[in-house]
């Protein structure tokens, strides 16, 4: 009897001894606690606001988790600083110019820190090491934007009421426009207005362009005026004898400007000489009587007995 029940005494105490090795073996797989036996590497950053980390929470690098968050505590004034347990085999991989920043596990799932960006050329981080920390928006953040634009949704749109208002009052040019019909009348004659100056430069471009295929046409004035050598010689020559011309008019005309300044010159004298002026005027009055009297000493002659017959003759003549 007591053989027989130590044997199942034995028994008993192997399968026990089984199921708590396969239950131990299950606790570590599915908690992950066979990561709690690698050595770790302390990295740190500093948020201002950790939005609901919590210690414990894990870390992801390059879509990998790497390790978890063992501390939070605030630093300075309002600083959180945050401790990272990484992998000590993962480190190397990890550039000192790397960020890390807040993100979810899934759509609504628990805060994480990921780990992200670096450069081949700069070093890789080393224990103790600070991450940077790229600014992230919250949910509040979110919903304060979302606010303002209301806002400004709502700004606009009261706006544009207080314009299809005006509009359908008649305030403003456009509110005149549609509801002012003279002022549409006005408009209208404009643009028929502009129409016109439209044809009318539309014939004159016709009509250059008819001239310039004049300018291109043998036998017309356009054509010798634009490619005779000879004709544009003489019209050169003449312009060349007209400037000539002005050039000696406007010498003539200051010779007698200055001759005329000068009261000794002729043109002087008979400008500013009082008596010569008088002289002058006396011998042309001189002139005049003897002109009458030679004119009545003729008409005497030709009356006279000796030269009637001489003035008949000359006359029938």
């Amino acid at each position: 009897m007591s053989n027989s029940q130590n044997k199942r005494t034995v028994v008993v105490g192997i399968f026990v001894f089984l199921g708590l090795a396969f239950l131990l073996g299950g606790v570590l797989m599915i908690g992950n606690l066979h990561e709690t036996f690698k050595r770790k590497s302390k990295l740190t950053a500093q948020f201002d606001n950790v939005n609901g980390l919590q210690v414990g929470s894990n870390v992801w690098f390059s879509g990998v988790r790497v390790g978890t968050v063992s501390s939070i505590k605030f630093y300075g004034k309002r600083k959180v600083r945050v401790v990272l347990k990484v992998d000590e085999k993962v480190l190397p991989k990890v550039r000192k110019d790397a960020f890390v920043k807040l993100s979810t596990d899934g759509l609504i799932g628990n805060k994480i820190l990921v780990i992200y960006g670096g450069s081949e050329e700069v070093p890789p981080m080393v224990d103790g090491d600070t991450l940077g920390v790229e600014k992230t928006f919250t949910s509040e953040d979110m919903i304060n934007t979302l606010q303002e634009n209301n806002n400004n949704v709502l700004a606009i749109t009261t706006d544009f009421k207080n314009i299809s208002a005006n509009l359908l009052n008649g305030k403003g040019t456009a509110g005149k426009l549609l509801k002012d019909e003279a002022m549409y009348t006005h408009l209208n004659a404009a643009s028929l207005s502009l129409q016109q100056a439209a044809a009318k430069a539309e014939q004159l471009v016709g009509s250059l362009n008819t001239f310039s295929q004049g300018l291109h046409k043998k036998g017309t004035l356009g054509h010798e005026l634009t490619n005779d050598t000879l004709v544009f010689a003489a019209l050169k020559s003449t312009v060349v004898q007209l400037q000539e011309l002005t050039d000696t008019a406007n010498v003539m005309i200051n010779d007698l400007k200055v001759a005329g300044r000068n009261p000794k010159s002729s043109l002087g004298i008979l400008l500013y000489d009082e008596e010569t002026g008088a002289h002058l005027k006396q011998t042309i009055q001189t002139l005049d009587s003897a002109m009458l009297k030679l004119d009545d000493g003729l008409a005497a002659a030709q009356h006279s007995i000796f030269l009637r017959r001489y003035f008949k003759d000359k006359k029938k003549k």
